[in-house]
């Protein structure tokens, strides 16, 4: 009798402990996140060379402050192989969704397919990737950099709607093989390539940074001394070419007419003060629409492909009035 309550006992026991672990291995979250119903995001930033970038940074910091989402966040420092790192290691800490803006378009399959492989849910913000399997991430968000691009060659088209004399162009380019680069390039192409007298006669980037737009617009000058319009990829850039123009005894605006893309708030002060005459927006405040995308994603509901952000363009006279609200 005392050998079958020992072994009554002991089955009993086994008993609760399997009950236990079925209870536990069920209630792991998505991606196998924290299990206590809290969304932690993983993403991977591609650095902090512009204004555009620190206030997109800010946007999503904030955003996740308020939606209640733990944010594990790397700053890739504009090397894809820092981010794809950053990427792995979200992976090995199981977080509930990733998500990155892509500092080039190729090269991400491995490392997607990693993600997939893991359940965990991606997407993408800001910049786009060239893969053919879409099914590696769940949405991309962000601006039509293509359309940026038109936008800028039709205000220049209708600029010189009068005249007949060619146009020579200079364009300082975003990083070499990022998605804004590649699009805001042939969207503007697309538009001026249909009248002869626009000559693009120097194309170079200048990797959205103030510094090197400063650097690349010098070498500009120098070896093309009819510049008449400068086509900037950002308004850091832009910026940066501002302070070489004015260095060279030209006056930007006038001597050289300026586009840019961005509208971040010292881009839209050069615009007032007229050393800018047209900018195209691209917004950074992608924080909400990406925070409310997660949780959809994370909880297994259809999104959209893709999730465009709504923007304008701004000639001086609009800056003006734009400025004292603008939050960024």
């Amino acid at each position: 009798m005392t050998v079958f309550k020992k072994m009554s006992a002991l089955l009993l026991a086994g008993v609760t402990i399997m009950a236990a672990a079925g209870c536990g291995g069920g209630g792991e979250a998505a991606g196998g996140g924290s299990g206590d119903g809290k969304i932690t995001m993983g993403f991977a930033q591609v650095g902090a060379e512009s204004g555009w970038r620190t206030a997109n940074t800010k946007s999503i910091q904030e955003s996740a402050k308020t939606a209640g989402i733990e944010l594990k966040f790397s700053d890739a420092q504009q090397k894809q192989e820092n981010q794809i790192k950053a990427i792995r290691s979200y992976i090995q800490q199981k977080v509930d969704v990733i998500a990155f803006s892509p500092v080039v378009e190729s090269g991400w399959d491995n490392v997607l397919k990693e993600a997939q492989a893991a359940k965990i849910p991606v997407i993408l913000t800001d910049r786009a990737v060239d893969s053919a399997d879409t099914s590696l991430y769940k949405t991309f968000l962000g601006s039509d950099f293509v359309e940026e691009g038109r936008k800028a060659g039709k205000w220049l088209v209708e600029e010189y709607k009068d005249s007949t004399d060619t146009v020579n162009i200079v364009e300082l380019q975003g990083t070499t093989g990022s998605a804004p680069a590649n699009d805001r390039k042939a969207g503007f192409a697309e538009v001026i390539g249909a009248e002869s007298k626009f000559k693009v006669v120097a194309s170079q980037t200048g990797d959205f940074t103030r510094a090197k737009g400063k650097e690349v617009m010098e070498a500009f000058l120098k070896s093309n001394p009819d510049i008449d319009v400068l086509y900037a990829h950002n308004d850091d850039m832009g910026l940066g070419a501002i302070e070489a123009i004015e260095g060279a005894g030209k006056v930007p605006g006038k001597d050289i007419k300026i586009i840019t893309v961005d509208a971040v708030k010292d881009g839209m002060q050069a615009l007032a003060d007229g050393k800018i005459n047209f900018i195209v927006e691209c917004s950074p405040i992608l924080g909400p629409q990406l925070m409310d995308l997660a949780k959809k994603v994370v909880a297994g509901e259809q999104v959209p492909a893709r999730v465009l952000t709504e923007e304008t363009t701004f000639t001086p006279e609009q800056a003006k009035a734009a400025l004292p609200t603008r939050p960024y």
